[in-house]
């Protein structure tokens, strides 16, 4: 590893041309802390490692109990302080608008540092910070449109069903989309009132650091939005078990998700919304409408962000009469997703967040050709001269239901491929997993689509395509999943509770 670098040295990895890596100023790396930047208390920090180059971006303050412990306090001064829950709908609005506008205006520097934090290629990081900014501007949109109800009483009597902020939120998320995800949950919680804590993952904490920067330009409350960086199991543990933080939002594995609801059960029985692991399928049926736009689609749901996504189509259980042609046209399209240099606007796979996530895929690819699989494309690390973290798309055949690289989370380009013989063997094959995330079917029968649909366990279902949705429509899982959904106005349910108010009218 090389020494920490200067921002002038960082520059050196690209042309201006190409990357808008000059316009970047500095670069936040403290917590942030009732509306000022902070060092963690113990003076620690962990190193910031770009797996564009394997080189280190900067160090940043790794916080543990006692900043988690500063920060909820301020996020609860805040909300008792009602500054912001308390707010009018259209003065919340007024400030989300104004930061969904900075961030929108931030997209270069933004952009910059997910792909040099994490490895996403940059025409990919550019279109997460406007995802992001259109999140903000959706829930802000929806502030003064939540209505309350009047309940069904006599006529001694008016009772009125009203929503309230739940107070502190602990928000903690992962590396794969350090903006977007994050924003699926900071939107709708600032949105209703509430104050929040982050603790992004300490993989990729860069652009939150900076998000939260951008809010000191906005009149958001001081304290109503904090970020704790640090390591999960320290950081994210003192959080999960603060007794002053009324809920747990959560987006990662489902290792991690299974101990917050401990933390939960051993603390204040806070709520927990978890978004989890998938190992999800995309099942071709024979009289498929379009198999190159099925093959397409399904190798961009397994090589799109390196693999490194929660919902990705890892399994795929293709009708046995039109195998050979499916793995044909995987082999072409596996040509198109050849890693390349993240900061190139071309580049479609970029890197893997780090060296250890890189190490784990390429074990797994080891361990699909231990359990009898056959490797039918890429399958080792590439671009290793540049220092940074890079694998193949890979596709292995010949896979049975109970290999494990056909049931645990990869979380890489790796997909797994069975064939069937019959409606019934695919259904049971894609149900066959402890998750239930997503799911697709291509067909051309309307009636095998609409079975397909009701039988797969599953909280998203696609009929000819795959990964498709917007902000209105929600998305979670079954099973080891989680529980609970991100996006639609649903979400702003997540973030409330519900108060009943009985009058008596007297005489």
């Amino acid at each position: 590893m090389s020494e920490e670098r200067t921002l002038t040295q960082a520059e050196d990895l690209s042309t201006p041309a190409r990357s808008p890596v000059a316009q970047i100023a500095h670069w936040p790396r403290d917590a942030f802390i009732d509306g000022r930047f902070v060092d963690a208390v113990s003076g620690a920090r962990f190193e910031c490692v770009s797996p564009v180059s394997g080189e280190i971006l900067c160090h940043v303050a790794e916080c543990g109990a006692e900043d988690v412990d500063r920060a909820v306090r301020a996020a609860r001064r805040a909300f008792e302080g009602g500054a912001w829950r308390n707010a009018e709908p259209q003065g919340r609005k007024t400030i989300l608008f104004a930061l969904a506008e900075l961030i929108e205006a931030d997209v270069d520097v933004l952009g910059t540092l997910i792909t040099m934090d994490m490895g996403k290629p940059i025409t990919d990081a550019r279109e997460e910070v406007l995802d992001a900014a259109g999140t903000l501007r959706y829930y802000a949109e929806a502030i003064d449109k939540v209505y309350g109800e009047v309940g069904p009483t006599g006529p001694s009597a008016l009772t009125l069903m009203t929503r309230e902020p739940l107070g502190v939120v602990g928000i903690v998320v992962p590396w794969n989309y350090p903006l977007d995800v994050p924003m699926w949950k900071l939107a709708p919680a600032l949105a209703t009132g509430n104050s929040v804590v982050v603790k992004p993952a300490e993989q990729s904490p860069l652009c939150i650091l900076r998000l939260a920067e951008l809010a000191l330009q906005v009149e958001l409350p001081q304290g109503v939005l904090n970020v704790v960086p640090g390591f999960g199991e320290v950081a994210g543990k003192a959080l999960g078990l603060h007794m002053e933080v009324d809920k747990i939002a959560f987006t990662g594995s489902t290792e991690v998700g299974k101990l917050f609801l401990t933390y939960a059960g051993a603390s204040n029985m806070k709520g927990v919304q978890l978004e989890c692991g998938g190992k999800s399928p995309s099942v071709i049926l024979s009289d498929v409408p379009d198999l190159e736009l099925a093959v397409e689609e399904t190798a961009t749901g397994i090589f799109v962000n390196a693999g490194q996504m929660c919902n990705a189509s890892s399994r795929l259980l293709v009708h046995e009469s039109i195998r050979d042609q499916v793995l044909e046209r995987l082999a072409q399209q596996a040509e198109q997703w050849q890693p390349g240099d993240p900061l190139h606007p071309d580049t479609r796979l970029g890197a893997m967040v780090d060296e250890r996530q890189m190490e784990r895929v390429l074990d797994y690819i080891r361990l699909g050709s231990r359990e009898g699989a056959e490797l039918y494309n890429g399958g080792h690390r590439a671009r290793e001269e540049t220092g940074g973290f890079y694998v193949e798309p890979t596709v292995f055949t010949g896979v049975d239901a109970g290999m494990r690289i056909a049931r645990e989370e990869i979380f890489g380009p790796v997909l797994a491929v069975q064939s069937f013989s019959s409606e019934e063997e695919a259904l049971r094959a894609a149900n066959d997993t402890a998750y239930g995330l997503s799911a697709a079917v291509w067909t051309s029968d309307v009636n095998k689509a609409h079975r397909f649909a009701r039988g797969l366990s599953s909280g998203t279902v696609y009929v000819n395509c795959y990964d498709y949705g917007d902000l209105s429509l929600p998305f979670g899982g079954y099973k080891q999943s989680g529980g609970g959904r991100d996006l639609s106005v649903h979400a702003l349910e997540n973030y409330t509770q519900v108060k009943m108010t009985y009058i008596r009218l007297l005489d």
